[in-house]
């Protein structure tokens, strides 16, 4: 499919074998991910500690949403800062929420995604972001030494500013870093008890 008169023909298909009012609302939904007339799509994951909320460009995966963001509040981000252009399509998605149900389940210590850094600004908040994504499962790293691998052992404040505002956590794992001598691992952008929920689900403390 290549253009809006191609979903509508598809539309048109489903309505004649009866589809309700949901399916076809889903179908245009796909089809618009599908052929590009959508250039953001979104779904949400159920996991253990609530709803999570998960899009991607064609780039790859640009946002997953912490279950205290609210999913409005998501969308709307993604329409104003990416495009307007956004639906929910969980088909477009399938491999982000197989991969996100795989690690909440502790099945799963990596993820195999293609990322989208178009919510990371450039130069440090990029490299911290980048470092703490080559954290393995199960391993930490306080703020002053994520610091120090992106460049600037002094700037442990600045990469604590970068964690906060990570577009993709759980993916791009800052929940791994934590405050140097152990006890308090920190704040995080979706409350301290999820971060030390997900440490302790990678037995990392």
């Amino acid at each position: 499919m290549s253009d809006t008169g191609d979903i509508e023909q598809l539309l048109r298909a489903d309505l004649r074998r009866g589809e309700g009012s949901e399916t076809l609302a889903r179908r245009f939904a796909e089809h618009a991910a599908e052929s590009g007339a959508a250039e953001v799509a979104f779904a949400t994951v159920d996991t253990p500690v609530g709803t999570t909320s998960v899009a991607a460009t064609a780039r790859g995966v640009v946002s997953v949403g912490l279950p205290n963001h609210p999913l409005d509040d998501f969308v709307e981000r993604l329409a104003s800062e990416i495009s307007p252009r956004v639906v929910e399509a969980p088909g477009r998605l399938d491999q982000a929420r197989r991969e996100l149900d795989e690690y909440f389940s502790g099945e799963r210590k990596s993820f195999d995604l293609a990322l989208d850094w178009a919510f990371v600004p450039g130069g440090f908040y990029r490299k911290v972001l980048e470092a703490t994504s080559k954290l393995g499962y199960g391993e930490v790293m306080t703020y002053g030494e994520v610091a120090r691998s992106a460049g600037n052992p002094r700037a442990h404040r600045a990469a604590g500013t970068a964690l906060g505002a990570n577009p993709l956590p759980i993916v791009v794992p800052c929940h791994r870093i934590v405050k140097a001598g152990g006890g308090d691992p920190g704040n995080y952008g979706g409350g301290r008890e999820l971060k030390q929920w997900l440490l302790n689900l990678e037995s990392a403390r």
